[in-house]
């Protein structure tokens, strides 16, 4: 996919087989860079196209797995490869995924604005699609999780430890 330390000019980009730029740097369970060479957490593969109902299961298994930043990404590819219509339900999932990896990371401003952006991303959805409940998500309980973590995350000014803050995707 990408080149690794050893046959990458100093100062060169990381690109894929068709030239994009991409970062090959190992990353860790919350999707921070690693120095080349170091040992990381295999990434998830970028543009998958899922079954809505698969990517529900695969993000909660990731998030039950205390990676969050991977959940993410397997929203992103809902969002990018699914219908028009959903598209805004799986941005704010995304939002959700990457709120909580902030707050994990212990950036407090940005994990409590996200968190609180995707649930407000999330209740919008449901209230002009009339699907509090696609594919068996409680849209209202995530944006409930996602206020209460986004206050958690404000009042004690800290990483949260996103295995123990994993929301429940499906109630």
């Amino acid at each position: 996919m990408g080149s690794t330390s050893s046959d990458r000019p100093a100062g060169a980009r990381d690109r894929d087989d068709e030239g994009r730029a991409r970062n090959a740097r190992p990353r860790d369970g919350l999707g921070r860079p690693l120095p080349y060479g170091a040992e990381g957490v295999e990434r998830q593969p970028e543009g998958v196209v899922r079954a809505p109902e698969q990517s529900v299961t695969e993000a909660q298994e990731l998030l039950d797995a205390g990676k969050p930043f991977h959940a993410h990404e397997v929203f992103e590819d809902a969002w990018k490869t699914g219908p028009d219509e959903e598209r805004a339900l799986w941005r704010g999932l995304a939002q959700l995924a990457v709120g909580l990896t902030h707050a994990a990371r212990g950036n407090v401003t940005g994990g409590a604005r996200l968190l609180r952006r995707g649930a407000g991303a999330v209740e919008e959805w449901a209230s002009t699609s009339g699907r509090a409940q696609p594919y068996g998500m409680d849209l209202s309980g995530l944006a409930e999780w996602a206020r209460s973590v986004a206050g958690d995350v404000e009042r004690d000014a800290g990483a949260v430890d996103a295995r123990a803050r994993a929301p429940r995707l499906r109630g």
